[in-house]
């Protein structure tokens, strides 16, 4: 039997009409699962009883772990299997972002990614994912604090490797009847699944997307990400562009930056050319340590040179990452489970 979790609006008005219960009743079976804004006793006997034989997907905490930042917290959190994954909650200026597991371990292998070291575990349904928001936003509530604003795909695992758990998952999320966190506001991060891209492109949803690159020739980037040798650099562009096209969206472009292996001024100039013309938008990544990779992230004045050179070359936007949760492994890459 699913998890309610696991089930988006509609399959929820079709669970209750096969089991002889009005579909309509669904409307406030999902503000009791995701807005708290009714209780039990706001449901017929018929459908609490119905309700009592049904079961969420419970995500336990094993640890909570406050960054020295005063803005990061990471979650270790348990289901029913026995399984741990990480999440992490984020605070900014007037709002909050989710980062998200999709998976437990990673089949993906990037060298400097704690997560790709584990080495692939299973997939999280899209009641596990869904949890992992719904434990946070109860956890803000708790606090006296807004909800989540923002959910970034950019946990645990390959988020286009395990896809139809995913849009599953962010229909739930972007339900406006239920946890209504805009899909705009979502992002999905991918170290450049093409087939999940294209999938992606088809569907056309209006989630951000964000493509792991960190390399400017297949050489490069065989180095850092094996599934280079698969999706080639060449090859994922073109998806982008063609993602690009039909979707109407830019594409974020990750580069993680690791002293004296991709942050030269040629690095900048070569991803300068690769870029220009496309409808992108790079974010830079210093290097965050993780255990058995001895990178270290460069310097803050080669960090902004980067920056600069790709600005002025290539004319497409460029940020700079902000570092969070780094001394308690909740930055980009650290994640272990």
């Amino acid at each position: 039997m699913d998890s309610l979790y696991d089930l988006t609006f509609t399959h929820l008005e079709d669970t209750l009409r096969n089991e002889g219960i009005k579909a309509i009743h669904a409307q406030k079976l999902y503000r009791l699962l995701y807005k708290d804004s009714i209780t039990l006793d706001d449901l017929t006997p018929g459908v609490r009883d119905w309700l009592s034989k049904r079961t969420t997907t419970k995500a336990t905490v094993v640890r909570d772990i406050a960054s020295s930042d005063g803005c990061t917290r990471k979650f270790v959190l348990c289901f029913d299997d026995g399984q741990e994954i990480e999440t992490v909650l984020m605070g900014y200026r007037g709002r909050y972002t989710a980062c998200i597991s999709s998976q437990a371990g990673c089949a993906m292998g990037c060298v400097f990614c704690a997560t790709g070291k584990m080495g692939f575990k299973r997939h999280l349904s899209a009641g596990e994912m869904v949890a992992q928001v719904r434990f946070l936003n109860t956890h803000l509530a708790s606090e006296g604090k807004e909800p989540l604003r923002n959910v970034v795909m950019m946990g645990m695992g390959e988020p286009l490797h395990n896809y139809k758990e995913l849009m599953t998952a962010l229909e739930i999320i972007s339900d406006p009847r239920g946890i209504c966190i805009a899909p705009s506001r979502i992002s999905i991060s991918t170290v450049g699944h093409i087939p999940g891209i294209k999938k992606l492109a088809e569907a056309g949803t209006a989630y951000e997307l964000s493509v792991s690159l960190h390399g400017a020739s297949d050489v490069e980037r065989d180095a850092l990400i094996p599934v280079n040798k698969r999706w080639p650099i060449a090859d994922l562009l073109e998806t982008c562009r063609i993602y690009s096209e039909k979707t109407k969206r830019k594409v974020l472009i990750a580069w993680t930056l690791i002293e004296g292996a991709n942050d030269s001024d040629d690095h900048a100039i070569r991803l300068a050319q690769l870029l220009k013309g496309r409808q992108v938008h790079v974010n830079l990544i210093p290097l965050n340590p993780t255990e058995g990779f001895d990178g270290q992230p460069p310097s803050e004045e080669r960090v902004l040179a980067f920056q600069r050179i790709i600005k002025e070359t290539a004319e497409i936007p460029v940020t700079i990452r902000q570092r969070r949760g780094i001394d308690v492994g909740a930055g980009c890459g650290q994640l272990a489970g």
